[in-house]
């Protein structure tokens, strides 16, 4: 090996000391020798204009700063259609309970009533909620008054058909 030291040999003049410097510390924080931390420079450079064995080639810094602009402006788009998606959801949910919740607001109603399957859970769990736990479980919010009396009248209701009993600490599941 030591025979061809002088046919493996390239000169290279760097233009300032300063540089020397840099390159030799970064050589030793790297690990490797001078030789080693150029080589592997050199080569990942040739790699990334050739795309040599296949590969896509490296990218430039100039193209990876483009990239991940891009990246952060897609990121930006989904997390604002995402926060869009989430307030969608949560009117659909209000008006789905609204509309769940009118068989037991209207006087008169005559039909099918469906219970909240949540508030059913929530009773039959075992332990007796009060009425401002029950709300609160049902992401009810207090000021609104037609949920509020739609979530009491159906606790009324299971109430009558003797599933339910106000305990005066909260509602317990008899069924």
């Amino acid at each position: 090996m030591t025979k061809t030291i002088k046919d493996r040999a390239i000169y290279v003049y760097l233009p300032s000391l300063e540089m020397v410097k840099d390159w030799k510390s970064k050589a030793d924080k790297s690990g490797v020798s001078v030789s080693k931390f150029v080589t592997d420079r050199v080569e990942d450079s040739v790699r990334r204009e050739a795309g040599e064995d296949g590969e896509e080639g490296y990218l430039s810094r100039m193209d990876l700063i483009k990239k991940l602009g891009e990246a952060q402006e897609e990121l930006k788009g989904l997390r604002e259609d995402n926060r869009l998606l989430k307030r969608l959801a949560e009117n659909l949910d209000r008006e789905l309970k609204r509309y769940r919740s009118k068989p037991f607001v209207e006087n008169g109603f005559q039909g099918i009533r469906h219970f909240d399957r949540d508030l059913v859970e929530l009773l039959r769990k075992g332990a007796s909620p009060s009425n401002d736990e029950i709300l609160a479980k049902l992401d009810v919010q207090p000021s609104d008054t037609e949920a509020v009396k739609a979530a009491g009248k159906q606790l009324e209701a299971l109430q009558g058909y003797e599933l339910v009993e106000y305990t005066g600490r909260g509602w317990k599941w008899k069924g």
